[in-house]
């Protein structure tokens, strides 16, 4: 079949190299706007494995991590609290 695609393009062999590189980027191309995103839907790689119904839960336990949405564990002093008095004021 590529013997028969080189034997019908014109023209010498660089010519013919030029215009087989450029039907296979069209070829690419097509396939790569049209065609993949046509049949993308219908591919079994779209299915995720997690479960998402627990995906806004906050995890707790050994293995949650700092900044992952774990409550967290310094607490500062709130504006309506006083702070202790220190040594020196309490003379």
């Amino acid at each position: 079949m590529y013997g028969l695609i080189w034997r019908v393009l014109p023209g010498p062999w660089p010519s013919k190299l030029i215009l087989s590189v450029g039907l296979l980027a069209g070829a690419c191309a097509l396939l790569w706007f049209f065609a993949f995103p046509a049949i993308s839907p219908h591919m079994p790689f779209n299915d995720g494995a997690v479960d998402v119904q627990g995906a806004n839960a906050v995890p707790e336990g050994p293995g949650a991590l700092p900044g992952d949405g774990s409550p967290s564990t310094s607490e500062s002093p709130s504006e309506s609290e006083s702070p202790e008095p220190s040594a020196s004021e309490s003379s």
